[in-house]
């Protein structure tokens, strides 16, 4: 199940675990280990290898629990962990390394990331220390010192997430081996087709997406925009009113145009045998320039539901329709990368 993606040598699956939720805490809920424990022990039988966590989800609390259900399966995952980029400094990337370290109970990382580029508006999302914020860490700094862990073994691969074309270049001036990007990418957030995929591709960078179902919405979960949670509609796909305070964009949403997509996919799941969820995940599946789907699952049945995505052909017809759609929630968000900031003030580029 596993296949060479972008980057030479490196293997992935082509769907992967999102750890986020595991841990529990206050943006997702509670997380029951058992389980945790269930999905990581069922994706390893089933041929999946690749679990992504950050130090930020759930203050650390999702390292560890990725870490105790890895437990007696440890040579047989690719962890992916990352740094956010107000702690890019020399000595607290390295801090910062050693506490993920700790956390998973590992000896080292598969692929480590800074989790942000480092610019101002990237950096006072992470921190509100006004001497960060007015010498923040260099892209030198950040990126030598994820060379130097790499090269003492605590990493084995390097990755950046969210870096747009300029910020990736920028980073491979000081670190030539980038193995991978991590990037939102779904059926309506597309931004990243023109330009990114091409220009890692180009790189061989693999491409690694996050928000493959938009946190619920393209799963078919909810009727329309005022059925999602406050603060998972706080993206530019929804509107200020929306997010209810959660939102920081400023931009009047997508939201006829989103749920006039979704409404295609309720429609077409059913005719391919599918759920909405699956109809999603295979759609992103069908570009053949994305090394793996991170997608999350909460227990086993979500994780057996997910798999069955690996044996879908998506047929161009469908996959046409659903192109046509979702272009017109392109056409009203615009090309930039970061749904969380106002498309002029964003924090990829």
């Amino acid at each position: 199940m596993l296949q060479e993606t972008m980057h030479p040598g490196l293997f992935l699956s082509r769907i992967g675990i999102g750890c986020w939720p595991f841990g529990g805490g206050a943006y997702w809920g509670d997380q029951n280990q058992k389980d945790v424990d269930g999905v990581v022990h069922t994706a390893i039988e089933r041929g999946l290898n690749v679990f992504d966590t950050a130090r930020m989800y759930n203050d650390g609390a999702s390292e560890i629990s990725l870490g105790r259900a890895l437990a007696g399966y440890r040579d047989r995952a690719f962890v992916i962990s990352k740094v956010n980029p107000a702690k890019a400094y020399r000595a607290a990337l390295r801090e910062e390394c050693e506490a993920s370290l700790k956390g998973l109970g590992m000896d080292y990382i598969d692929m480590y990331m800074l989790h942000w580029p480092i610019n101002p508006r990237g950096i006072q999302h992470f921190t509100k220390d006004p001497e960060v914020v007015k010498n923040p860490p260099t892209v030198e700094e950040a990126f030598e010192t994820l060379a130097a862990l790499k090269k003492e073994g605590k990493i084995r691969y390097i990755g950046i997430s969210n870096f747009g074309i300029q910020q990736t270049a920028e980073a491979a001036a000081f670190c030539p081996d980038i193995a991978a990007n991590e990037l939102p990418y779904n059926i309506i957030s597309r931004a990243i087709e023109a330009e990114i995929i091409p220009f890692c591709t180009e790189r061989k960078i693999a491409v690694i997406t996050s928000m493959t179902l938009q946190q619920g919405v393209l799963t078919g979960l909810y009727q329309s925009a005022a059925d999602v949670p406050a603060h998972q509609a706080h993206s530019r796909h929804f509107s200020m009113e929306t997010g209810r305070g959660t939102s920081r964009h400023n931009e009047a949403g997508a939201e006829a145009e989103v749920f006039e997509t979704v409404a295609l996919l309720k429609k077409l799941a059913p005719e391919l045998g599918l759920s909405v969820a699956q109809l999603s995940v295979a759609w992103v599946l069908a570009n053949p320039r994305i090394g793996c789907a991170l997608i999350g699952s909460r227990n086993i049945g979500e994780l057996e539901e997910n798999i069955k995505c690996l044996s879908v052909t998506l047929p161009a017809e469908a996959k046409a329709r659903i192109d046509e759609a979702s272009q017109k929630v392109f056409d009203r968000l615009g090309n930039s990368p970061d749904y969380y900031e106002h498309s002029k003030e964003r924090r990829i580029f």
